[in-house]
């Protein structure tokens, strides 16, 4: 494992839309491993592989201070509900907090590291957590969300 550079607002590779893993093998065993080390030691709770300079569909979080993680690849939200008002930071935009209205609770199918399917249940933060990491797989930052009239 190794720790990776996360890349900070104004980088375009955070301004592109990621494409979805075909290849489930060490090699993205190994980024998604790197994407662990960078999380725990960055005392983040989510991380998305742009934010490494990688532009594939991959999401790390924990929720648990690096207990445990979750591991999702090419991640789509299947189901959302209700509404809530947090603010937010990011690892790619240090020193910002935005509120940001996210849904209240999500269902995300995806994949693990080895490409078997597997549902994500997800309310209050997690759910925020997923919704954020998810934008990022797409271009957009929490920033662009802001309902504060900042953007």
């Amino acid at each position: 494992m190794a720790k990776r550079r996360i890349y900070q607002v104004g980088e375009n590779v955070l301004r592109q839309v990621s494409k979805p893993v075909t290849e489930f093998d060490d090699k993205l065993s190994a980024l998604m491993d790197d994407m662990i080390e960078t999380l725990v030691i960055a005392d983040g709770a989510g991380l998305a592989a742009p934010q490494v300079g990688v532009l594939k569909r991959i999401f790390v979080a924990t929720f648990d201070g690096g207990k445990t993680f979750v591991e999702a690849v090419n991640p789509v939200i299947v189901k959302a509900k209700g509404s809530k008002v947090a603010p937010e930071g990011c690892l790619s935009i240090p020193n910002a907090r935005e509120k940001v209205e996210r849904p209240r609770s999500v269902v995300v199918e995806a994949f693990d590291r080895h490409g078997n399917p597997i549902t994500l249940k997800a309310s209050g933060f997690e759910a925020a957590c997923f919704c954020h990491e998810i934008d990022h797989l797409d271009g957009i930052l929490f920033t662009d969300r802001a309902i504060n009239g900042k953007r």
